[in-house]
């Protein structure tokens, strides 16, 4: 029936009622939120609706609430909070109380560490475990003045292994430019932060940042100049969560980088074959691949464009020197210069090793 739904989700015990007994008692609470509330908006209550806890770990809760004064808090009163968890036939039971600021012992291991003078009711688990997952509501009591937030309670999910660590890389890699690389990890408890290392040197930053929802996330920094060296490597971050026990519970996270560069390393080397030809071949490294290879020959009468393509056949009798350019969309580079010189029909015959910059000499 209309006129008996609950017209409030904070409720204040100095507006309590007969009749509003009456209305709690009809009120469901198997969701853990009460059926038809509306919030009370001279009580404000924040806090994240949803939050992810690591078993055997501690966990904070980011919590603050302001009242309207028409409630008349007084910060001069003794002030305590109330945890509460969802339960029938009213949520305000003492049996569903698992903590309160006022009591020594308490069912949960938590503790206010806000001013709750100020308002900050921020609570932390010392140690969380998976039956532990439900939702909690909070209850603030001040002198006279007395109300739960039963319509914003804090969804409380407790998962068994680690969150993996992110890694983040700022800027554009490409070689010669500086990017940020960045390994964060969140931090379910800033009281016992989680632990992060990787594979780059040791000499990072170390950060902790509050987020936008007063949870907080670890991080290590390191400013980082690319080169052609850089492509392909593999940026390892591990993290190490402290649990009860003195144990640690681990993940990691990999990010392989690809670093753009202009051609490296671009040689030229000749192959001999019987049929009185040369094969001479442009190699290089580069990220775009190379997009193309180009043949130029040195002579007295000055440098001239002799071919394209990697590969370049030629008759034995072409002396010269021979070098070529290698060229993709960030540059390109030239090879040492190639010497063929002398000449002989019939058996061809190549003494010693090639060697990048020198003279093939046929004789």
């Amino acid at each position: 029936m209309e006129g008996r739904r609950c017209v409030m989700a904070a409720l204040s015990d100095d507006m309590l009622t007969v009749l509003t007994v009456n209305l709690l008692l009809s009120v469901s609470f198997l969701s853990g939120r009460p059926t038809g509330c509306e919030e009370d908006k001279g009580f404000i209550f924040t806090a994240p609706r949803e939050i992810e806890a690591l078993s055997g770990a501690c966990l904070q809760i980011p919590c603050s609430f302001t009242v309207k004064p028409q409630h008349k808090f007084n910060p001069r009163r003794k002030t305590f909070g109330v945890w509460l968890k969802p339960g029938a036939p009213i949520l305000n039971s003492p049996k569903n109380v698992v903590y309160n600021s006022s009591q020594l012992k308490n069912k949960y291991d938590m503790n206010i560490t806000g001013n709750l003078r100020e308002k900050n009711c921020t609570t932390v688990f010392s140690k969380i475990n998976s039956e532990q997952e439900d939702k909690y509501y909070f209850r603030i009591e001040n002198g006279p003045f007395k109300i739960s937030a039963l319509c914003k309670p804090v969804n409380v999910n407790i998962r068994d292994s680690a969150w993996r660590p992110r890694i983040e890389i700022s800027g554009d890699l490409k070689e010669m430019n500086s990017v940020i690389i960045t390994c964060s990890a969140l931090t379910p408890c800033p009281q016992s932060p989680p632990e992060l290392t990787w594979n780059l040197e040791p000499d990072h930053r170390r950060l902790t940042e509050k987020n936008t929802d007063g949870t907080f996330t670890d991080k290590i920094q390191k400013n980082i100049t690319l080169s052609d060296t850089h492509d392909g490597f593999n940026i390892t971050c591990f993290v190490r969560y402290p649990v009860d026990g003195g144990k640690y519970k681990v993940a990691k996270a990999e990010v392989t980088l690809s670093v753009s560069y202009a051609p490296k390393n671009t040689s030229a080397s000749i192959s001999l074959s019987e049929d009185g030809w040369v094969n001479l071949t442009c190699s290089s490294t580069a990220n775009p691949p190379v997009s193309f290879f180009t043949w130029f020959r040195n002579s007295t009468n000055g440098t001239m464009e002799v071919a394209d393509g990697d590969i370049y056949g030629l008759n034995i009798t072409k002396e010269g020197i021979y070098y070529c350019v290698a060229t993709n969309d960030l540059g390109n580079q030239t090879s040492p210069e190639v010497h063929l010189a002398g000449q002989r029909k019939g058996n061809i015959q190549h003494e010693g090793p090639y060697k990048r910059r020198g003279t093939l000499l046929f004789h």
